[in-house]
């Protein structure tokens, strides 16, 4: 199953709206005759592409698959169907589907072939490997992913607006990879209009894997030449007034919340979105309790009150206001700390 895991993880980023999987196939000699993970754009799914790679070894062999196999026709055939179809025997299934057009059913049809069925094995490392996906379907929104890159004060930039770089480069290149295994970067317009972002990833051989760009603008500042605007990757404007060179216009009414976008977000498909900036967007999430993770970077320089903050005045006059949150891991990037904090279950 960690084998399995690991196939899943991939992808990450590139398979919304479907989930990330990964499949290992083992005969009844304990030999691994079949590996697969879901495929750009959410299909072919992983246990078809287990099968195809082990072939008639999958004749009493046994599945490990991260996440229940589909049941349901949609643009490719059932997984459960595939996989009785080839033989297998027994079926190990790190966390069920929460689907309503799965949700058991796929484990149903092959308990009734008659293939022995395991749950649970690794199932906190399957949730978390497709949290955005379970999101999603639990709560109608995607994950939301906070990114901060900040002195030990606070800090984003000095008071006449100079931010490169805070931190270095290792942590740049981490940015660049949660980048990677995101379905979309989001900042806010005045991002756009401070620094001008191509909000890429930038990493030798990942290019490729730059997500859909977001930019939240609801008076519609963002300016037709701006960086971020270019085709590919493609960018999502969110706003009151359409933008011109945007590839897609969402709208978001003058009343409409962060709730209210992120539905419509999740409707067209989004399960993990990487918030980078500003601190208005970045402040407006935490203040919404929409923030299920933050990535805090911080750089081993203090800048002072009179710099930029992260993180914008937030109206708390007691403590009980805050935002909490636990923090989950920490590790160093050259002289920068990597802190990941999430939202408590």
């Amino acid at each position: 199953m960690a084998a399995a895991l690991s196939l899943g993880a991939r992808n990450l980023g590139q398979t919304w709206p479907n989930p990330a999987v990964g499949c290992v196939i083992v005969d009844a000699a304990g030999h691994v005759v079949g590996r697969g993970f879901t495929q750009r754009g959410g299909r072919p799914h992983a246990e078809t592409e287990a099968l195809k790679m082990a072939g008639a070894r999958a004749k009493g062999a046994t599945a490990y698959v991260t996440l229940e196999p589909c049941s349901h026709h949609g643009k490719t055939p059932p997984c459960a169907a595939a996989l009785v179809a080839a033989g297998i025997t027994r079926c190990v299934a790190a966390i069920e589907d929460p689907d309503p057009r799965v949700s058991g059913r796929g484990l149903a049809k092959l308990r009734e072939a008659g293939i022995a069925v395991e749950t649970g094995v690794l199932a906190a490392q399957a949730r978390d490997l497709n949290a955005g996906f379970l999101t999603r379907v639990t709560e109608g929104r995607p994950l939301v992913a906070l990114k901060l890159a900040t002195s030990l004060d606070g800090r984003i930039a000095t008071r006449a607006g100079e931010s490169r770089w805070i931190t270095g480069e290792e942590a740049r290149a981490f940015g660049h990879r949660l980048r990677a295994t995101h379905d979309a970067i989001a900042v806010g317009s005045g991002t756009v209009l401070a620094d001008d972002p191509e909000l890429t990833c930038r990493i030798p051989g990942l290019e490729h894997r730059s997500p859909v760009r977001l930019v939240f603008d609801r008076r519609g500042r963002t300016p037709a030449t701006a960086k971020i605007l270019t085709p590919t990757p493609p960018t999502w404007v969110i706003g009151e007034n359409p933008v011109k060179n945007a590839a897609q216009f969402i709208e978001m009414a003058q009343n409409a919340g962060l709730g209210d976008v992120l539905a419509k977000l999740a409707g067209a498909g989004l399960t993990r979105i990487l918030v980078e900036g500003g601190a208005t967007l970045a402040t407006a999430f935490l203040k919404a309790s929409l923030v299920d993770r933050l990535y805090w970077f911080r750089a081993p320089m203090t800048i002072g009150g009179d710099g930029l903050p992260g993180i914008a005045p937030m109206d708390v006059d007691r403590l009980a206001q805050g935002v909490g949150l636990c923090c989950t891991g920490r590790r160093a990037l050259g002289n920068d700390v990597l802190e990941l904090y999430e939202r408590p279950a």
